[in-house]
């Protein structure tokens, strides 16, 4: 079960290309987004990274700065050397509903009898 965050594309990086030591290739891009679910709604940002020719041509295709985006995600964890990175792992990406219109409030009459 992985992890999903809505924000909008702030960045999306070159993609990286290369040959693992196994001989396989492989390609990658990493992408930003943004949103305000941070302390008291600060701006908060997210680095996450695709893996995969098809992957990361879908993403590239459909997806752009500036896009409103949910993204499904799996966190990943590496040793390196005795120094741990973290990654978050995109494998969805969807366009997301804004969340830009008006908030509409009703006010409701309270017919309670207490």
């Amino acid at each position: 079960m992985g992890n999903k965050l809505t924000g909008t594309i702030k960045t999306i990086l070159d993609t990286l290309e290369g040959t693992s030591k196994a001989g396989k290739a492989w390609k990658k891009v990493e992408f930003v987004i943004e949103n305000n679910e941070g302390y008291e709604g600060q701006a908060q940002i997210f680095a996450f990274e695709i893996f995969g020719e098809e992957k990361v041509d879908k993403f590239l295709q459909y997806n752009s700065v500036g896009k409103l985006v949910d993204v499904s995600y799996n966190i990943g964890c590496n040793e390196w050397n005795g120094k741990y990175f973290t990654s978050l792992s995109a494998w969805k990406v969807f366009g997301a509903e804004s969340t830009d219109a008006p908030e509409v409030v009703a006010e409701v009459e309270n017919d309670l009898p207490f």
